[in-house]
């Protein structure tokens, strides 16, 4: 089925009521409210793509091969030189480490080459008056989007994004946008949409105010094994175990880690077989910012990748760590 030219969501009970909302409640114009909802369009891609996210449809191998690859690792050594101040200045101030930021923007947009192509107003309305699963959310979503377009003097029927409605460097939600981006680089605006220095403060403030822990561990792997179904490998992403109730189920942690600290086992479908990682608690952080411990390890790798690979020069195909 094709796009609509125009939902009329302006037409709807809920686009009604939104638009009442948006005027009443927050002091915007009913008129141009009511306007950007009759230009906003129904995107069925959208409505498919949101159903099948890769970190549901997926096996960890198959997840892996499109994040940990030599091009990306190789650009995002060649982002952490290009911008290495920022990178250093964020890792200073927030405690967490560049490799960790680069690789959420590495694996979030490619570093900027690829922040997405659906307008942010049609993401928003399509989800929040055509998805009933998550309505409620969009819907508040696409408020928090049009009192940040108005806070950020941006045009809200131009800027582009994710099919979730994720913008710029680093795929911030609206709400998010509003809570932590930050202008890192004090021309007093926080844009991380085209700005790859507030994108790189902003993901450092995100961190920082997820409660990272400066150098804590963040997951590794364990050459045990638990059996299928063992309690020990817990569903929640939240760790609710401890370091000590792992150990006392076999496995053998080397991570500088207190017994009582919060931990949790996860089995991945590796290209070789079962992996078994156990994680901490700037695992479960990463996991804040993409629901899914297929991302927060991707995450972990691509930066492990970074990391090494930026330590190493002669292995950087003529990156000049020195400009």
């Amino acid at each position: 089925m094709p796009a609509l030219a125009s939902a009329q969501y302006d037409k709807t009970p809920e686009g009604q009521a939104f638009i009442r909302e948006m005027a009443g409640r927050y002091g915007f114009e009913a008129s141009r409210v009511k306007a950007l909802l009759e230009t906003a369009e129904r995107k069925d891609s959208i409505l498919e793509s949101i159903s099948r996210p890769a970190e549901k449809t997926l096996e960890w191998h198959q997840y892996r091969k499109i994040f940990i690859r030599p091009e990306r690792i190789d650009q995002g050594v060649e982002f952490l030189s290009q911008y290495r101040e920022a990178f250093e200045r964020a890792e200073d101030e927030y405690g967490v480490p560049a490799s960790v930021i680069a690789a959420i923007i590495g694996v979030e947009t490619w570093y900027g080459t690829y922040k997405g192509n659906h307008r942010v107003l049609d993401a928003l309305a399509t989800l929040a008056f055509d998805y009933p699963p998550r309505s409620r959310f969009f819907r508040s979503e696409l408020v928090q989007y049009l009192l940040m377009t108005r806070e950020q003097g941006f045009d809200p029927e131009e800027l582009t994004g994710s099919y979730a409605g994720a913008m710029g460097y680093g795929q911030f939600i609206s709400s998010s946008y509003r809570h932590y981006a930050i202008d890192f680089d004090g021309d007093g605006v926080a844009d991380i949409l085209n700005n790859p220095v507030d994108a790189i403060g902003s993901v450092a403030n995100y961190f920082r105010a997820h409660h990272w822990r400066q150098g804590a561990p963040v997951a590794e792997r364990m050459h045990n094994s638990l059996p299928e179904g063992s309690p020990m490998l817990t569903g929640e992403l939240r760790p609710t175990l401890t370091v000590n109730d792992y150990r006392q189920a076999g496995l053998s942690p080397e991570a500088d880690v207190a017994a009582d600290a919060k931990a949790r086992a996860i089995r991945l479908a590796g290209a070789d077989g079962p992996e078994l990682w156990l994680t901490y608690h700037n695992f479960y952080v990463i996991t804040r910012y993409n629901h899914s411990h297929l991302y927060a390890m991707a995450v972990f790798q691509l930066a492990n990748a970074l990391s090494e690979q930026a330590s190493q020069p002669e292995k950087q195909n003529g990156v000049n760590n020195n400009s």
